[in-house]
C-alpha cells in the first residue's frame, strides 16, 4: 500500500480533479491534460502512457468504489474518459440531481431509445410521455426544459430533434442497461462495448457500431458479416 501511495503524484491528483469537474473528456483533450499535469508537477511524461497513468489513479480510487473508464463515442468512434461510481450501477445515481418524475421521464426516454431500431427517440415521442408519468405528470414545457438539462448534464445527446444516450451515459450505465434490457441490449461484435446506435446482421443477429462498421469494412470490396459471412445488407 505504501508503494502504491508513492505512485500517486500531484500530477495524478490534478488530472483527476479536472476530469471530475468535466464528468467526461474526449481522448485528445485527456491526452493534452495528461501532458500538462506532468509538465506542471515535473513528473515523467511519455505520450503513449496515458492508460498507465490512469491505471495508477484507478488503483487509488478502488477503495472509494470509483473508476475512470474509457468508452467510444457511437457517432464518430472517438475515445472518451469518464469518472464512474461503481457503488451505484443503477439510475439511482442520478437521484441526487433530479426529482422522482424527472427520473421517470429519463427511464421512459431510455426505453424509447433502446427499443428503437436506430438508437434514437424523437422529441415528439418523449414529450408525449410527460402527461403519462405515474409519479407526477409534467407539462410539455417542463419536459422540454428537462430534456435540455439532460443534454447539458451529458446523459442525452440531441441531433435535429432526435435524442440518443450520451457517451457518458453509456459508459456509466452499461452494466445497468445490459442487465435491465437483456432481450434487446447487445454488445458490438468488434469493440465489445454496449451498442445503442448500430447495424444488425439479418442472418445471425450480431450488431456493430456505425464507426466499427466503417472501420471493419474499409478494406473489403464485398462487405460480409464477421460472424456468419453473409453479405452485410447496409451501406
Amino acid at each position: 500500500k505504501i508503494a502504491m501511495a508513492a505512485q500517486m503524484t500531484d500530477a495524478h491528483r490534478r488530472f483527476l480533479q479536472v476530469l471530475m469537474s468535466h464528468g467526461i473528456m474526449e481522448g485528445s483533450v485527456a491526452r493534452k491534460l495528461y501532458r500538462r499535469c506532468c509538465e506542471i508537477h515535473k513528473v515523467y511524461y511519455a505520450h503513449d502512457k496515458l492508460d498507465d497513468f490512469i491505471r495508477t489513479i484507478n488503483s487509488h480510487l478502488q477503495p472509494l468504489f470509483m473508476q475512470i473508464r474509457k468508452g467510444l463515442s457511437e457517432s464518430d468512434g472517438r475515445a472518451h474518459y469518464a469518472l464512474v461510481n461503481l457503488a451505484e450501477t443503477e439510475i439511482t445515481k442520478m437521484a441526487s440531481d433530479y426529482a422522482e418524475n424527472e427520473l421517470e421521464l429519463f427511464r421512459k426516454t431510455m426505453d424509447l431509445i433502446i427499443f428503437s431500431e436506430n438508437g434514437f427517440a424523437s422529441s415528439t415521442d418523449i414529450l408525449n410521455l410527460a402527461d403519462q408519468l405515474q409519479t407526477k405528470k409534467m407539462k410539455k414545457k417542463e419536459a422540454e426544459q428537462l430534456l435540455k438539462v439532460f443534454v447539458e448534464d451529458k446523459w442525452l445527446s440531441e441531433r435535429d430533434g432526435e435524442y440518443t444516450l450520451h457517451t457518458r451515459c453509456i459508459i456509466e450505465m452499461e452494466q445497468y442497461i445490459l442487465s435491465n434490457y437483456q432481450d434487446v441490449a447487445r454488445k458490438c461484435n468488434i469493440c465489445h462495448s454496449l451498442a445503442i446506435q448500430s447495424q444488425m446482421c439479418e442472418s445471425c443477429g450480431i450488431v456493430m457500431h456505425l464507426p466499427c462498421v466503417r472501420k471493419y469494412f474499409r478494406a473489403q470490396t464485398e462487405p460480409r458479416c464477421p460472424q456468419c459471412n453473409d453479405c452485410w445488407p447496409f451501406d
